[in-house]
């Protein structure tokens, strides 16, 4: 598939510069106004049918091609994230405090890019939906979405998604088939004792020491509650407590990060942990309060969908620059509630392994990180790929 990615990266300047020109006005969650009219704005001028703020500031847009009956879904994150840039690109944030830090503004490029050809030359039969998400940074915009009726207003038999990773070489294409990112829930503990004077620890309840010894007993429900075969993570991010050194708290607080790849292995996590803090508070003599709150699913990927993605990838950039069956991540994606509604597959595009600047390199969510341009001519090669061979493949309507 030369000619496809050759003409691709022959008009990928275009989308470089609109990459950069999102770079340098980044939005966080739900506030993604600019971006969110650029891309309803383009859309339209290449001859989408057009929808606005759905969930908030999502966009769509829908092509219709032919009688076919399939009716694909593609989607790309607009949002950024609360940090300070510090890329030392010409093209950087321009708004203290909010940089694109993802990558998420070269996705939307990608998918802009991939729009602009399909519209223009793409051979496809049937109705293309490309689905703009906004707040997939902890807000979960799929959510948000999905209850403004995402699929019921925009029907897809699937639906797929992209993100680069950094510390994979440029361009080559990640896919796995099953549990492919962990899901994400977030625990908040308080600790409530008696305070006191440091010199008489005897009449006070000190919940800094059951914190203590709460952050080294959740260490082992992963290593004794969970099959070594499955992955999980409790993590300990937050302790906060006291003021002086020579006064006991009365209260302590403590914020966990849980991650798990397996549905069953998830629901004994919290299940264990909640056990574990109340049995390990009333052994010390505080009282303890988990408030529980649930974050993103597991990210699952689905067989056929995933064979169709690896096929596409493969006819494109060829059998060597592709991943089959990549490793799992313990990061987490909103992209799995639309996995839980409709078929589909999550594919990574490596960003590259250098340390330099433009190398690539740099893990995402750090204030050094850019996105990789060389990425928008494959990435969009592969969208504008895969939605003429998925709605290819559709049945078509009988004729008499």
């Amino acid at each position: 598939m030369t000619y496809l990615l050759q003409a691709l990266r022959a008009r990928a300047g275009e989308f470089i510069s609109l990459r950069r020109d999102i770079h340098q006005h980044p939005e966080l969650a739900f506030d993604e106004h600019r971006t969110a009219a650029l891309v309803a704005d383009k859309l339209e001028g290449w001859g989408y049918t057009v929808t606005r703020g759905i969930g908030g500031t999502g966009v769509v847009g829908t092509l219709v091609r032919g009688q076919g009956t399939g009716r694909l879904g593609i989607r790309a994150d607009m949002d950024a994230l609360p940090i300070d840039e510090t890329s030392g690109a010409d093209w950087s944030s321009r708004h203290a405090g909010v940089m694109h830090a993802c990558g998420h503004d070269g996705h939307t490029a990608m998918l802009l890019a991939a729009a602009r050809h399909l519209a223009e030359q793409g051979t496809f039969d049937g109705t293309l939906h490309l689905i703009f998400q906004p707040a997939e940074e902890g807000g979960g915009g799929a959510l948000r979405m999905m209850e403004d009726g995402l699929f019921e207003r925009f029907p897809c038999d699937a639906v797929f998604a992209m993100h680069n990773m950094p510390g994979i070489e440029q361009g080559r294409l990640v896919l796995r088939e099953g549990a492919a990112m962990a899901s994400s829930d977030y625990a908040r503990i308080t600790l409530t004792g008696i305070g006191g004077h440091g010199a008489m620890p005897q009449r006070a309840a000190d919940p800094i020491v059951a914190a203590a010894s709460i952050v080294m007993a959740l260490q082992t429900i992963v290593s004794r509650n969970v099959d070594p075969l499955q992955a999980a993570v409790v993590t300990v991010g937050a302790l906060h407590a006291g003021k002086a050194n020579n006064v006991i708290a009365a209260s302590a607080t403590m914020e966990l990060s849980v991650r798990a790849l397996d549905r069953e292995v998830r629901s004994t996590l919290e299940q264990r942990i909640k056990s574990l803090v109340s049995a390990q508070a009333q052994s010390l003599g505080v009282q303890a309060r988990i408030d529980w709150t649930p974050g993103y699913a597991v990210l699952v990927n689905t067989p056929a969908e995933t064979e169709m993605a690896r096929a596409v990838a493969t006819e494109l950039v060829g059998a060597d620059q592709v991943t089959r069956q990549g490793p799992p991540l313990t990061a987490s994606e909103d992209f799995a509630f639309m996995l839980e509604r409709v078929p589909g597959s999550y594919v990574l595009i490596g960003n590259g392994t250098g340390s330099g600047p433009g190398e690539g390199g740099c893990m995402v969510h750090n204030p050094g990180y850019d996105f990789n341009d060389d990425n928008i001519g494959i990435g969009s090669a592969f969208w504008v790929l895969l939605a003429e061979r998925f709605l290819a493949a559709q049945e078509k309507p009988a004729t008499h």
